[in-house]
């Protein structure tokens, strides 16, 4: 029983938002099952908070490995919990002046704001900028011209790479007018635009598939493995 409740709510509910897409008739039921996934979303972000807070308190209390991190998560955790929130300096809306708490906590010159444009976004910044490195260092042991393939993905990796870089204007930048699309920071542009952008599709096409085949076995109760292993 407790398997079967949630594979068929799971099957209704997958089967109204699919049927609304294509019948204006359950739109209004498709706008109902999405409130009720917002909600139960909320719910969801509620418990992985109180997972979040478990695991490094655990951390914390057994001095493991690395327990100082754990702290300054958890520290960071409870100010932005707080400040978001509470809406701490947040200015009042301009569009409800009457209404407590009605600013956006993300406005301009709110905590919020400020703790996600200058510690936020410099932080995810430098954790791209150094995750650069360690692309480039595994891509260099990895790429071996042992075969005609791995030649050409070398090869385009390599005019890609120098044609981001002012290396890549330099050592190309004497080509005339005419053989301007030769040089690596047009050629670059070139293959993101067209290769890249072919390959990219195919992939899409081939998840949309893979999507939909396994969305159909669920809706038909087919794959029952996202209910877990228990009983």
């Amino acid at each position: 029983m407790k398997r079967l409740v949630p594979m068929w709510i799971a099957i209704i509910a997958g089967f109204v938002m699919l049927l609304s897409t294509f019948f204006p008739i359950t739109e209004s039921l498709g706008e109902t099952v999405g409130e009720i996934f917002n909600v139960v979303a909320a719910i969801a972000f509620v418990l992985g908070a109180g997972s979040l807070a478990k695991v490094n308190l655990a951390k914390i209390s057994r001095r493991d490995q690395g327990w100082g991190y754990a702290a300054i998560t958890l520290i960071c955790f409870a100010i932005t919990l707080v400040v978001g929130l509470g809406k701490i300096g947040v200015p009042q809306s301009t569009q409800f002046p009457l209404l407590g708490w009605s600013g956006e906590k993300d406005a301009e010159g709110s905590i919020f704001g400020w703790i996600y444009e200058f510690a936020l976004v410099p932080i995810t910044s430098t954790m791209f900028a150094l995750l650069a490195f360690y692309v480039a260092s595994a891509a260099f042991r990895a790429f071996r011209a042992k075969n005609l393939e791995a030649i050409l993905l070398l090869s385009t990796a390599f005019i890609v790479l120098l044609g981001r870089t002012f290396a890549g204007v330099v050592l190309t930048g004497w080509l005339p007018d005419w053989a301007s699309g030769l040089r690596l920071e047009n050629f670059s542009v070139y293959i993101m635009q067209v290769f890249n952008t072919a390959g990219n599709r195919a992939i899409i096409i081939g998840i949309a598939l893979g999507v939909t085949a396994t969305s159909l076995r669920i809706l038909l109760g087919v794959d029952r493995s996202w209910m877990g292993s228990g009983d």
